[in-house]
Protein backbone atom coordinates (compact mmCIF):
# COMPACT_ATOMS: atom_id res chain seq x y z
CA UNK A 1 0.00 0.00 0.00
CA UNK A 2 2.72 2.46 0.98
CA UNK A 3 4.09 1.54 -2.07
CA UNK A 4 0.86 2.10 -4.72
CA UNK A 5 0.69 5.48 -2.48
CA UNK A 6 3.79 6.67 -2.95
CA UNK A 7 3.70 6.49 -6.81
CA UNK A 8 0.79 9.10 -7.07
CA UNK A 9 3.05 11.55 -5.57
CA UNK A 10 6.25 13.85 -6.41
CA UNK A 11 6.02 12.55 -9.82
CA UNK A 12 7.38 15.21 -12.44
CA UNK A 13 4.17 16.76 -14.89
CA UNK A 14 5.57 14.74 -17.71
CA UNK A 15 5.88 11.17 -15.92
CA UNK A 16 2.73 10.59 -15.27
CA UNK A 17 2.31 7.10 -13.78
CA UNK A 18 1.06 4.82 -16.03
CA UNK A 19 -1.11 1.30 -14.62
CA UNK A 20 -2.06 -1.10 -17.36
CA UNK A 21 -5.38 -3.09 -16.95
CA UNK A 22 -5.01 -6.98 -16.59
CA UNK A 23 -7.84 -9.33 -17.21
CA UNK A 24 -6.79 -12.29 -15.86
CA UNK A 25 -3.58 -13.98 -14.65
CA UNK A 26 -1.69 -14.24 -17.63
CA UNK A 27 -1.63 -10.49 -19.19
CA UNK A 28 -1.13 -9.30 -15.32
CA UNK A 29 2.36 -11.53 -15.45
CA UNK A 30 2.86 -10.30 -18.78
CA UNK A 31 2.71 -6.68 -18.14
CA UNK A 32 5.16 -6.86 -14.83
CA UNK A 33 7.46 -8.73 -17.32
CA UNK A 34 7.30 -5.51 -19.12
CA UNK A 35 8.44 -3.19 -16.42
CA UNK A 36 5.20 -2.08 -15.16
CA UNK A 37 5.34 -1.13 -11.02
CA UNK A 38 2.15 -1.77 -10.21
CA UNK A 39 -1.50 -2.47 -12.17
CA UNK A 40 -5.31 -1.53 -12.23
CA UNK A 41 -7.65 -3.92 -13.46
CA UNK A 42 -10.18 -3.18 -15.84
CA UNK A 43 -14.09 -3.41 -14.41
CA UNK A 44 -15.09 -3.46 -18.33
CA UNK A 45 -12.12 -5.78 -19.50
CA UNK A 46 -12.41 -8.49 -16.67
CA UNK A 47 -16.12 -8.90 -17.60
CA UNK A 48 -15.18 -9.46 -20.86
CA UNK A 49 -12.83 -12.34 -20.18
CA UNK A 50 -15.53 -13.67 -17.93
CA UNK A 51 -18.82 -13.45 -20.83
CA UNK A 52 -19.91 -10.50 -19.20
CA UNK A 53 -21.24 -6.93 -20.48
CA UNK A 54 -19.53 -4.08 -18.56
CA UNK A 55 -21.00 -3.92 -15.10
CA UNK A 56 -23.01 -7.46 -15.00
CA UNK A 57 -20.42 -9.46 -13.65
CA UNK A 58 -21.46 -10.76 -10.60
CA UNK A 59 -19.82 -10.03 -7.54
CA UNK A 60 -18.24 -12.79 -6.18
CA UNK A 61 -16.92 -14.06 -9.66
CA UNK A 62 -14.99 -10.36 -9.92
CA UNK A 63 -13.47 -11.03 -6.84
CA UNK A 64 -12.44 -14.35 -7.74
CA UNK A 65 -10.95 -12.78 -10.65
CA UNK A 66 -9.04 -10.31 -8.54
CA UNK A 67 -7.72 -12.58 -6.27
CA UNK A 68 -6.34 -14.77 -9.37
CA UNK A 69 -4.60 -11.86 -11.01
CA UNK A 70 -3.00 -10.85 -7.45
CA UNK A 71 -2.14 -14.29 -7.27
CA UNK A 72 0.32 -14.03 -10.01
CA UNK A 73 1.88 -10.97 -9.36
CA UNK A 74 2.09 -11.32 -5.52
CA UNK A 75 5.40 -13.04 -5.48
CA UNK A 76 7.12 -10.61 -7.80
CA UNK A 77 5.34 -7.89 -5.18
CA UNK A 78 3.66 -5.63 -7.47
CA UNK A 79 0.16 -4.38 -6.22
CA UNK A 80 -2.85 -4.50 -7.90
CA UNK A 81 -6.20 -2.21 -7.86
CA UNK A 82 -9.00 -3.81 -8.71
CA UNK A 83 -11.84 -1.76 -10.61
CA UNK A 84 -15.07 -2.77 -8.75
CA UNK A 85 -17.96 -1.38 -11.02
CA UNK A 86 -20.50 0.71 -8.63
CA UNK A 87 -19.87 -1.51 -5.30
CA UNK A 88 -22.46 -3.94 -5.74
CA UNK A 89 -25.00 -2.43 -3.65
CA UNK A 90 -22.62 -4.23 -0.75
CA UNK A 91 -22.23 -2.31 2.84
CA UNK A 92 -18.93 -0.53 2.99
CA UNK A 93 -17.60 -2.55 5.65
CA UNK A 94 -18.38 -5.94 4.00
CA UNK A 95 -16.88 -4.16 0.64
CA UNK A 96 -13.74 -3.61 2.39
CA UNK A 97 -13.90 -7.32 3.91
CA UNK A 98 -14.30 -8.73 0.21
CA UNK A 99 -11.52 -6.81 -1.39
CA UNK A 100 -8.80 -6.89 1.17
CA UNK A 101 -9.52 -10.67 1.34
CA UNK A 102 -8.43 -10.89 -2.33
CA UNK A 103 -5.00 -9.27 -1.64
CA UNK A 104 -5.87 -6.00 -3.67
CA UNK A 105 -4.68 -2.93 -2.12
CA UNK A 106 -7.00 -0.11 -3.52
CA UNK A 107 -10.34 -0.12 -5.99
CA UNK A 108 -11.99 1.95 -8.32
CA UNK A 109 -15.68 3.06 -7.38
CA UNK A 110 -18.31 4.99 -10.27
CA UNK A 111 -20.42 7.04 -9.04
CA UNK A 112 -23.31 5.61 -11.69
CA UNK A 113 -24.96 2.87 -10.75
CA UNK A 114 -27.53 0.04 -12.51
CA UNK A 115 -28.83 1.59 -15.81
CA UNK A 116 -25.98 4.37 -15.94
CA UNK A 117 -27.64 6.75 -13.80
CA UNK A 118 -25.87 8.81 -11.54
CA UNK A 119 -25.86 8.73 -8.03
CA UNK A 120 -26.48 11.61 -5.51
CA UNK A 121 -22.94 12.87 -5.13
CA UNK A 122 -23.53 13.83 -1.60
CA UNK A 123 -24.95 10.45 -0.53
CA UNK A 124 -22.41 8.86 -2.88
CA UNK A 125 -19.64 11.14 -0.69
CA UNK A 126 -21.03 9.82 2.55
CA UNK A 127 -20.73 6.06 1.61
CA UNK A 128 -16.94 7.06 0.19
CA UNK A 129 -16.61 8.35 3.76
CA UNK A 130 -17.62 5.04 5.42
CA UNK A 131 -15.47 2.89 2.77
CA UNK A 132 -12.14 5.16 3.99
CA UNK A 133 -13.29 4.61 7.78
CA UNK A 134 -13.63 0.90 7.34
CA UNK A 135 -10.44 0.54 5.33
CA UNK A 136 -8.42 2.87 7.34
CA UNK A 137 -4.94 3.24 5.58
CA UNK A 138 -5.21 -0.13 4.22
CA UNK A 139 -7.11 0.68 0.11
CA UNK A 140 -6.30 3.33 -1.42
CA UNK A 141 -9.68 4.64 -3.16
CA UNK A 142 -10.14 5.69 -6.77
CA UNK A 143 -13.30 7.32 -6.99
CA UNK A 144 -14.97 7.56 -10.50
CA UNK A 145 -17.05 11.00 -11.93
CA UNK A 146 -19.28 9.68 -14.59
CA UNK A 147 -20.58 12.95 -15.69
CA UNK A 148 -18.70 13.47 -19.08
CA UNK A 149 -19.89 9.71 -20.04
CA UNK A 150 -23.09 10.10 -18.54
CA UNK A 151 -23.73 13.24 -20.95
CA UNK A 152 -23.13 15.89 -18.43
CA UNK A 153 -19.96 18.08 -19.83
CA UNK A 154 -20.46 20.89 -17.48
CA UNK A 155 -16.79 20.67 -15.57
CA UNK A 156 -18.20 22.71 -13.14
CA UNK A 157 -20.10 19.46 -12.34
CA UNK A 158 -16.91 17.28 -12.08
CA UNK A 159 -15.18 19.19 -9.82
CA UNK A 160 -17.84 19.37 -7.53
CA UNK A 161 -18.03 15.76 -7.39
CA UNK A 162 -14.45 15.07 -7.32
CA UNK A 163 -13.96 17.91 -3.90
CA UNK A 164 -16.70 15.58 -2.28
CA UNK A 165 -15.07 12.53 -2.89
CA UNK A 166 -11.35 13.99 -2.09
CA UNK A 167 -13.21 15.29 1.25
CA UNK A 168 -14.73 12.16 1.97
CA UNK A 169 -11.25 10.64 1.95
CA UNK A 170 -10.55 9.19 -1.65
CA UNK A 171 -7.22 9.04 -2.47
CA UNK A 172 -7.53 10.00 -6.18
CA UNK A 173 -10.46 10.97 -8.33
CA UNK A 174 -11.09 9.65 -12.11
CA UNK A 175 -13.01 11.46 -14.10
CA UNK A 176 -13.21 8.95 -17.08
CA UNK A 177 -13.99 11.03 -20.37
CA UNK A 178 -13.37 14.05 -19.23
CA UNK A 179 -11.72 16.00 -22.63
CA UNK A 180 -7.96 16.92 -21.46
CA UNK A 181 -8.24 20.75 -21.38
CA UNK A 182 -10.58 20.52 -18.83
CA UNK A 183 -7.65 19.24 -16.66
CA UNK A 184 -6.31 22.68 -16.24
CA UNK A 185 -9.79 23.66 -15.63
CA UNK A 186 -10.48 21.11 -12.90
CA UNK A 187 -6.73 21.98 -10.98
CA UNK A 188 -7.93 25.72 -11.20
CA UNK A 189 -11.38 24.51 -9.66
CA UNK A 190 -9.43 23.04 -6.48
CA UNK A 191 -8.80 19.30 -7.54
CA UNK A 192 -5.50 18.44 -5.66
CA UNK A 193 -4.87 15.40 -5.20
CA UNK A 194 -4.09 12.82 -7.74
CA UNK A 195 -6.07 12.63 -10.98
CA UNK A 196 -6.50 9.37 -12.76
CA UNK A 197 -7.39 10.11 -16.95
CA UNK A 198 -8.00 6.88 -19.36
CA UNK A 199 -6.10 6.97 -22.53
CA UNK A 200 -6.29 4.90 -25.72
CA UNK A 201 -4.11 1.63 -26.46
CA UNK A 202 -4.53 2.23 -29.98
CA UNK A 203 -1.66 3.69 -32.16
CA UNK A 204 2.39 2.81 -32.33
CA UNK A 205 4.68 3.10 -29.06
CA UNK A 206 6.07 6.85 -29.49
CA UNK A 207 2.79 8.67 -30.18
CA UNK A 208 1.27 6.74 -26.50
CA UNK A 209 3.81 8.30 -24.85
CA UNK A 210 3.66 11.44 -26.19
CA UNK A 211 0.05 11.27 -24.90
CA UNK A 212 0.77 10.71 -22.10
CA UNK A 213 3.54 13.25 -21.58
CA UNK A 214 0.90 15.66 -22.77
CA UNK A 215 -2.29 14.33 -20.25
CA UNK A 216 0.59 14.91 -17.25
CA UNK A 217 1.81 17.96 -18.06
CA UNK A 218 -2.04 19.06 -18.31
CA UNK A 219 -2.79 17.99 -14.83
CA UNK A 220 -3.34 13.94 -14.89
CA UNK A 221 -1.28 12.25 -12.35
CA UNK A 222 -2.32 8.29 -13.47
CA UNK A 223 -3.06 7.09 -17.00
CA UNK A 224 -5.20 4.09 -16.84
CA UNK A 225 -6.74 2.15 -20.17
CA UNK A 226 -9.98 0.66 -19.31
CA UNK A 227 -10.54 -2.48 -21.32
CA UNK A 228 -8.71 -0.70 -24.36
CA UNK A 229 -5.62 -3.02 -23.50
CA UNK A 230 -7.75 -6.02 -23.70
CA UNK A 231 -9.26 -5.21 -27.11
CA UNK A 232 -6.05 -4.43 -28.88
CA UNK A 233 -5.15 -7.66 -27.65
CA UNK A 234 -8.26 -9.12 -28.82
CA UNK A 235 -7.65 -7.78 -32.46
CA UNK A 236 -4.52 -8.95 -32.67
CA UNK A 237 -5.91 -12.82 -31.56
CA UNK A 238 -8.62 -12.36 -34.05
CA UNK A 239 -6.02 -11.06 -37.01
CA UNK A 240 -3.77 -14.09 -36.12
CA UNK A 241 -6.44 -16.50 -36.34
CA UNK A 242 -7.68 -15.52 -39.54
Amino acid sequence: MDVFRALHHGRSPDDPLVLPGPWDAASARAFVTAGFPALATPGAGVAASLGYEDGRTPPAEMFAAVARIVRAVRPLGVPVSADIDDGYGLPAAELVERLLGTGAIGCNLDDSGPGKVLKDPRRHADWLAEIRASAGDRLFLNARVDTFVRGVPYVGAAIERALLYEAAGADCVYPIGAPPATLPVMRAGGVKGPVNMVASAAGPANVLRDGFRELGELGATRITFGPGLLLRTTTALTDLGR
